[in-house]
């Protein structure tokens, strides 16, 4: 009978141990410490003998492969056991040293079981252990790919169910009607049981109080869209003064820095910005909680024979804008010929000093005004959450650059397993953020997903934060047109506009 197959230093120190009958650990450690002892160095042997039990061993390099058997075992038997004890270590093992030996103990442990069975040699040989220690399973294989296909099929049929409770929630709120509300969309359960869960009343965000601008006798500094309190400092408000475009980062993007357009290369003596930001918040059950757009035209002269000059606005707004001219502005002018000019004509606009000279803001809860929609669909599985994440772009108007879509995921569970996925990602495992980069969104790529698996719950990937700018305008508010107040005379202008991101998230 075969008591037990181990691995040992040639000092007697166990690395690997299978016993096959009831042995303590104390009794194995003490047999193998006395092995090495036993050892004629003097004389070539495969085998030595105490008053109880007979060891069969082999060197591998500064290693034994010891076989501890009764003194009745057949000898001929164990030697050929031996043998295939000592090839099978190397089909595991690159090297016979102890660490590779610790690495792979329970692969050589499970092959020692295919061998050895309750102390009795097995017939077995070495391709039979190697495929019975594979354990691959046709069956298996057709099971996975019959559970793949009906996972896919089962987001499939979730991306088609949500987009029909979106359209019948616009469609309601169209009409006039009470909005149902869908809850549940975090796991597949919850939807097919066609659970309807009552919204939480969500209070709309105040709008932000824009300080009406007061024009002073000196040079003029641009007009703020929004006061922003604390979270703007001196340093960015510098730049915004000397004409830079600050964009704040979504959810505190700690290692990226603001992204920026370039300005314009060409820069006329009359120059034009066009700037908007917007702030929205979303559920991720569907649902606009706030959404407000806050933008504005500012004015650069750098030529004096330039100085009194009309602005022509080309208004093709169709969202209900609230629009207001600065304070020094005609403003029966705008309201009848959508022309930008002093009260005063005789007066010159500010040289060389950004002028806010229009701005307009909305706000709204019309889902049907989202710029850019994002659908996330964490579905518990057997081994954590199957995420599935769309985007759509419903102003089909605009060009959305440098899209990031920052997804948290949850930490200490790895680096998610991607799935299908249109553009390219980043995992920062420091921060547990997913970010999902598209570097343009427009009409020819308006739609896209991301899957991706990982440990987690369905409440661990919100709230979703996205970051974007483009160098089209939302509203559709542009200057077409610059002339002398004098006359009819055109003057050669450049402009550069810009709609980016205050706050942009998916709760």
């Amino acid at each position: 009978v075969l008591l037990a197959a181990a691995v040992c230093t040639k000092a007697g120190k166990a690395i690997v141990s299978r016993q096959f009958v009831e042995m303590t650990r104390t009794r194995i450690e003490g047999l193998l410490a006395a092995f090495p002892k036993l050892m004629n160095t003097g004389k070539q042997h495969t085998f030595v003998e105490t008053d109880s039990v007979r060891y069969v061993y082999q060197p591998l390099e500064k290693l034994y492969m010891v076989l501890i058997t009764t003194k009745n075992s057949n000898i001929l038997e164990d030697l050929e056991t031996l043998r295939l004890f000592s090839r099978v270590i190397p089909e595991y093992c690159r090297v016979l040293e102890e660490s590779e030996i610790s690495e792979h103990c329970f692969d050589l442990i499970f092959a020692f079981d295919e061998i050895v069975a309750l102390g009795y040699r097995e017939n077995v040989n070495l391709a039979q252990i190697r495929t019975f220690t594979e354990m691959d399973s046709h069956e298996e294989k057709v099971f996975r790919a019959v559970r793949e296909t009906q996972e896919r099929e089962a987001k499939a049929e979730m991306r088609r169910k949500a987009k029909e409770l979106q359209q019948a929630r616009r469609d309601a709120e169209r009409s006039g009607k009470k909005v149902p509300a869908f809850g549940g969309f975090g796991n597949v359960s919850s939807m097919s049981s066609g659970s309807l869960i009552t919204d939480t009343i969500v209070e709309p965000e105040k709008p932000k109080i824009t300080p009406t601008p007061v024009r002073s006798s000196g040079p003029s500094k641009a007009l703020k869209l929004g006061a922003k309190g604390k979270e703007v400092d001196n340093f960015v408000d510098q730049l915004k003064s000397e004409g830079e475009t600050i964009i704040s980062p979504s959810g505190k993007r700690g290692s990226d820095v603001s992204k920026v357009l370039p300005p314009p290369v060409n820069m006329e003596s009359v120059h034009l910005r066009v700037e908007e930001k917007i702030s929205l918040a979303c559920g991720r059950d569907g649902g606009l909680q706030n959404m407000e757009v806050l933008g504005m035209v500012t004015l650069r002269v750098m030529d004096e024979k330039n100085g009194r000059i009309r602005l022509v606005i080309n208004n093709n707004d169709n969202k209900g804008l609230q629009l207001q001219t600065h304070p020094n502005v005609d403003k029966k002018l705008f309201t009848a010929d959508s022309v930008i000019g002093l009260k005063n004509p005789e007066k010159s606009f500010p040289l060389n000093s950004d002028v806010g000279v229009l701005k307009w803001r909305l706000q709204t809860t019309d889902e049907s005004l989202i710029p850019l929609t994002i659908n996330c669909w964490p579905s518990e599985s057997g081994s954590g959450c199957d995420v599935n994440i769309e985007y759509e772009l419903q102003e089909e108007n605009l060009e959305l650059n440098d899209v990031v879509i920052s997804i948290p995921v949850p930490s200490g569970v790895g680096a998610p397993v991607i799935g299908d996925l249109d553009g390219e990602y980043k995992h920062d495992g420091r921060r547990n953020i997913l970010e999902w980069c598209l570097p343009v969104i427009d009409a020819n790529n308006k739609t896209g997903s991301l899957e991706f698996s990982i440990a987690g719950q369905p409440n661990d990937f919100f709230p979703i934060n996205v970051s974007f700018v483009s160098k089209r305008s939302y509203c559709d508010i542009q200057v077409t047109k610059v002339s002398h107040v004098d006359g009819d005379g055109s003057v050669r202008f450049s402009t550069e506009t810009s709609f980016v991101v205050d706050k942009y998230v998916i709760e």
